[in-house]
């Protein structure tokens, strides 16, 4: 068994874990409820769920998807959220490598998909979660980098941040009114220290990504009469889909564009 297989195994546990903490985070935050207490429950039945039903993927498994105690359905999103989740981790792990700067993007995957969730949810990206994601995320950037001797790294994140979060803004600006929420440009800092660590190619793939995304989407979700022309299309989610392909393959895409 290689060293390789065990860190990758043991990340998408760690991955499994945590996704199930961020489906509790994306349901309770937006409607102000504590992310610790009370306990995780049915939403039928309004039964505790106990230890060995409250196991990522494999209790939802085992019950098919229904609560022991009444057989209510729930919802598939958990498994997906916890295996999404996982499968993050792990693809996170492979990119970034086993370095110090690790933690901080294990702690921006965790924040980003808690913002996608609620941004679908409620077309909300709630100060609550990204001021102390961008916080957070921004020391242990900087530990992280200065550990791994890449202060050039870091500077080129803090003005990543505030260069992605400039650029947002003059797009929301000149966008029609209630076109584009202020809540994505405060996205911007998030997303633009973490790609600007990378390099400035990759702000600029996060950006161009993020509008193509939610371009061709948005439209096949009015031509699908999904959505029409009226309803709000949260954008917080392409942003993140923009900075992970960034993260993940921004140095091929850049080479493949200059090629």
């Amino acid at each position: 068994m290689s060293d390789e297989f065990v860190v990758f195994t043991l990340m998408a546990v760690f991955g499994l874990a945590v996704g199930s903490f961020l489906n509790v985070v994306a349901y309770r935050v937006p409607i102000n409820r504590s992310v610790l207490r009370p306990r995780s429950a049915c939403p039928a039945c309004a039964v505790d769920i106990s230890p060995r039903d409250n196991i990522p993927v494999v209790s939802w498994l085992v019950l098919r998807g229904k609560c022991r105690a009444c057989g209510d359905k729930i919802s598939p999103r958990y498994l997906f959220v916890e295996g999404a989740t996982a499968a993050a981790f792990t693809i996170t792990t492979a990119v970034v490598g086993l370095e110090w700067v690790l933690p901080a993007f294990l702690w921006f995957v965790s924040v980003t998909i808690v913002l996608i969730l609620t941004d679908i949810d409620h077309k909300l990206i709630p100060n609550r979660i990204l001021y102390p994601g961008i916080v957070v995320g921004m020391v242990l950037l900087v530990a992280g980098g200065f550990a791994d001797g890449g202060a050039t790294d870091v500077g080129r994140a803090m003005l990543g941040g505030a260069a992605y979060f400039i650029a947002l803004l003059v797009v929301a600006l000149a966008a029609p009114t209630g076109g584009f929420g202020f809540g994505d440009v405060k996205l911007a800092i998030l997303l633009g220290l973490f790609t600007g660590y990378l390099g400035w190619g990759q702000i600029a793939v996060a950006f161009f990504f993020a509008f193509l995304a939610g371009g061709v989407f948005s439209m096949l979700l009015l031509v699908t009469g999904i959505k029409g022309r009226k309803d709000a299309i949260p954008f917080g989610p392409y942003l993140v889909f923009g900075a992970y392909l960034a993260i993940a393959w921004g140095d091929q895409i850049l080479d493949w564009y200059l090629a």
